[in-house]
């Protein structure tokens, strides 16, 4: 656990780097040579088999991937042996997600619904990285609790995208390939089954699955996220690493050992920098302003994810469901609720699916930018005032 925060909050300063560069390159003189790039395309294969992508979508849909597996990794984890295997550990967090997801909605919909209906997942996004990496800069204003707290909110608030994004985002399913994809799964089921645990037998499986979602109209990342999942939380043999806690190092934490470094430290970084350059002008600014979708969007991260997260909390610790983390209390859980507004990755990741238009994806990036920087600010305050409240 140690090492996944020390992880997550140095991953989030180089997102912060990365997207800030984005932002800078483009709104500089070479522009244009960013936008080319991303938008270079190359296909693959002929007519039947083929691979046609641009370099943007090599990071959204192939290095993503690995992103999503390491998410899927985490949430088995998590549900297994962690935060969320027994009903007392979890129900306070995964109540406080529920209210954290559907309060954002909400508010988006009554903003923006009658404009742009399907872009109400993008306001309910948590950024694990920055999220937790913010609660580690804090320091002792926040109690350990409430990271341990945030970081099983956003696995759930994980689950709960990833079901935003296969069953409202994924179009024009094509049954033949999804079978395809289903018998993957069977195969790769069924090797489990008879204890085959050699990683490079699942590599070309892994392929296909994502192929087989690519052509059927579920987005490749989720095979990512499956094949997590799946991945069986057992002792690993023949490794050098130690558990501190238990002394044994299940396959899990020894992928993510493995993995978890590309992921933080150079796949999301590329991801931001790709994706966070859009055009900062006047007209921009302006468009923005007079926009619904963007204000749900703030509104939705800003506001909504801290009153969904407070109401649902207090609701279920009145009703007797569960307890607030050792140390917390309603504000303290509000602070942390600001926190978990800054949504960032997986937000900017679902507003590139929920809207078509490129003018239209630019604006509610920029939404989420600037939302994510006013919840980590107001959850940073907040920390601060309530800790000289309480001192």
């Amino acid at each position: 656990m140690r090492d996944f925060l020390h992880r997550e909050s140095s991953g989030g300063i180089l997102i912060l780097i990365a997207s800030a560069l984005g932002l800078i390159i483009a709104n500089s003189p070479i522009s244009e040579t960013y936008f080319s790039f991303l938008e270079m395309q190359f296909s693959l294969g002929n007519d039947s088999i083929y691979l046609k992508l641009t370099m943007l979508k090599v990071i959204n849909y192939i290095f993503m991937t690995l992103f999503f597996f390491v998410v899927g990794l985490e949430i088995k984890r998590e549900l297994t042996s962690g935060h969320l295997s027994s009903f007392k550990k979890a129900v306070m967090p995964f109540v406080a997600a529920l209210g954290g997801m559907a309060v954002p909605a909400m508010i988006y919909l009554l903003i923006a619904g009658r404009e742009a209906p399907g872009g109400w997942g993008v306001a309910v996004a948590t950024d694990i990285a920055l999220a937790v990496g913010l609660l580690a800069i804090i320091g002792s204003h926040a109690v350990a609790s409430l990271r341990t707290f945030l970081l099983a909110l956003a696995v759930i608030d994980d689950i709960g995208a990833i079901l935003v994004i296969a069953f409202v985002y994924s179009t024009g399913i094509v049954p033949g390939w999804i079978a395809g994809a289903l018998l993957t799964v069977v195969f790769i089921v069924a090797l489990k089954k008879l204890q085959i645990n050699q990683i490079f037998v699942y590599v070309p499986l892994g392929a296909l699955l994502w192929y087989c979602m690519y052509r059927g109209g579920i987005h490749p990342t989720l095979a990512g996220v499956v094949l997590g999942m799946m991945t069986p939380n057992i002792a690993r043999k023949d490794t050098n690493l130690i558990d501190a806690e238990d002394s044994v190092v299940s396959i899990i934490e020894w992928l993510e050992n493995k993995l978890h470094p590309y992921s933080s430290f150079l796949i999301v970084p590329l991801f931001a920098f790709a994706n966070t350059g859009v055009e900062i002008s006047q007209r921009s600014i302006t468009a923005a302003i007079n926009s619904p979708i963007a204000w749900g969007i703030f509104f939705g991260l800003v506001v909504g994810k801290p009153v969904g997260i407070v109401l649902s909390s207090w609701g279920a610790k009145k009703v007797g469901l569960g307890e607030y983390p050792e140390g917390a209390n309603t504000l303290k859980i509000l602070a942390t609720g600001s926190a978990a507004g800054i949504g960032f990755t997986v937000a900017i990741f679902i507003a590139n699916l929920a809207f078509d238009e490129r003018a239209i994806q630019e604006l509610a990036i920029f939404a989420v930018i600037i939302a994510s920087l006013v919840s980590g600010a107001i959850s940073t305050i907040l920390f601060k005032i309530f800790a000289r409240q309480s001192a």
